[in-house]
């Protein structure tokens, strides 16, 4: 079917809404920028809050669309090769919520990796679903994860052929993937869906050298975040859905639980404008944008005591996103952690995600040649000045948690809401963790609420803040004390 994605029916509406002369007694409570403070109006400009506006009757309601909303998903889902689109202002967190709501009830199995991202634990936790966890490939001399492989899936789902769902990434926070097409493939003959983090996937459907988007390849449902790789504000993302292994109704209702009732126009018209953009200039953006990665990678390639990762096939790691660099800095003599705080407080490049041994960055269409200049000069420099000594936590290994399944004494919502108490740290082994923690970025959880906890978790953790990492989700941030079941 032809669309015109030249349309931007969303930013149209909004446009006549912010423009509109009336006298205002709807909320938000500043009406159209006269009451905002000064401060923030002076660094925003004063006409971003006259679009700053609530489900007016031309600007369609996010969950019942029909007019500019309901045109706007449709060029979407047009444009990234889906059957419906969902735009969301939750961020992706909210739609990976969604899809477990709309395809588990209590009590369902879904099929997880180990390395999922914290909000599908919270999805869990939400609908009641029991995880079935798949451990990673590990790669030991990176000390990185990649995905998943079709073998472990297969052995998996015939252990748990009763599974509703499986969920996979695609691709990592290295932008690592593993052979999607071989899981779905699977994942059908058991006719279940296949769901996929696709976060950072949102480009892979605009240029043939970058890997295949999750849709391309056999995916039921896919989330991304159009914020993270894009052009779309942050917390705007999409979900895309295919097929008929899921109701998109029940979709729809499991987003209206999760989703504010109080969207953010100015986010959803930021999706519009990506979609176009895409649509339209998508591949051309995208050249741009591996050529600077490619020349980045060519002159990292050049500084002693550093490692770019390289696609390697081999399980687990399919394709590899070029537009994603990984550094890894374990020959420097620092920690990642260190490493990103001299870059950003003494040399003005901040990376997206710092760890133990590793910086990656990501490279996309907002990025120009001076930061790629910038970027060489500020590792070259951290380089230079680094001792040769190792790292005190070079042998520390990151992914320790996924060589070896998890103990599940009770599913995410069982723990969730039982009676905690608090008890040193030092005194957890082997009881049951209350709470979620994890060090962040990025989130991935080393322990989730039902896990037995093991004297491994308890030194990473310990290791993990001593070296300058934060720990997220837990009631005491220090770890002095963790919540377990009383």
């Amino acid at each position: 079917m032809y669309m015109d994605h030249q349309e931007t029916p969303l930013i149209n509406a909004l446009q006549s809404a912010a423009e509109e002369k009336h006298a205002a007694f709807y909320t938000p409570g500043h009406k159209k920028g006269r009451g905002i403070n000064t401060s923030l109006e002076k660094l925003l400009g004063a006409q971003v809050f006259r679009a700053d506006l609530p489900e007016l009757p031309g600007l369609d309601n996010l969950f019942a669309p029909t007019g500019a909303i309901a045109k706007a998903q449709e060029l979407a889902a047009h444009c990234f090769g889906a059957s419906q689109t969902w735009f969301l202002v939750n961020g992706s967190t909210c739609g990976i919520m969604a899809a477990i709501l709309a395809t588990c009830s209590e009590g369902d199995k879904i099929v997880l990796p180990r390395n999922i991202h914290q909000s599908a634990i919270a999805g869990l936790i939400l609908s009641g679903a029991i995880p079935v966890f798949i451990n990673p490939e590990y790669q030991p001399k990176q000390d990185l994860v990649y995905s998943i492989t079709s073998e472990a899936l297969e052995k998996t789902l015939a252990e748990h052929p009763d599974c509703k769902a499986v969920m996979v990434l695609h691709p990592s926070y290295q932008g690592i993937c593993g052979d999607l097409s071989a899981i779905a493939n699977i994942t059908h003959r058991y006719d279940i869906p296949l769901l996929v983090d696709e976060a950072h996937g949102a480009h892979f459907a605009f240029h043939p050298d970058l890997p295949p988007s999750a849709l391309s390849i056999g995916a039921d449902l896919t989330i991304q975040s159009t914020h993270k790789v894009l052009s779309a504000m942050t917390q705007a993302s999409m979900m895309h859905l295919q097929g008929n292994r899921i109701d998109p109704q029940r979709l729809s209702k499991a987003l209206a639980l999760v989703e504010s009732t109080s969207p953010s126009y100015i986010l959803l018209a930021s999706l519009d404008a990506a979609r176009k953009q895409m649509a339209l200039q998508g591949k051309e953006l995208m050249t741009q944008t591996i050529a600077l990665a490619q020349l980045a990678r060519k002159r990292l390639a050049k500084i002693e005591g550093i490692e770019l990762l390289e696609f390697s096939p081999q399980p687990g790691f399919s394709y590899l996103d070029p537009t994603r660099l990984t550094i890894n800095i374990g020959q420097l003599g620092i920690t990642g952690y260190e490493a990103d705080e001299i870059l950003c407080d003494e040399l003005g490049v901040i990376c997206e995600l710092p760890l133990l041994k590793h910086l990656t960055f990501i490279i996309s269409l907002g990025n120009r040649a001076q930061d790629i200049e910038k970027l060489v000069t500020g590792i070259k420099t951290l380089a230079d000045s680094a001792n040769s000594s190792l790292a005190d936590c070079d042998h520390l290994t990151l992914n320790y948690s996924w060589q070896e399944s998890p103990t599940l004494e009770l599913s995410p919502r069982q723990a969730y809401f039982a009676v905690t108490e608090t008890i040193p740290l030092s005194q957890a082994r082997d009881r049951i963790s209350g709470e979620l923690i994890c060090p962040y970025p990025p989130g991935i959880p080393i322990l989730m609420p039902g896990e037995i906890i093991t004297q491994d978790a308890i030194a990473y953790l310990q290791k993990v803040l001593n070296c300058g990492g934060v720990i997220t989700g837990c009631r005491d941030d220090t770890l002095a004390t963790v919540q377990v079941i009383k």
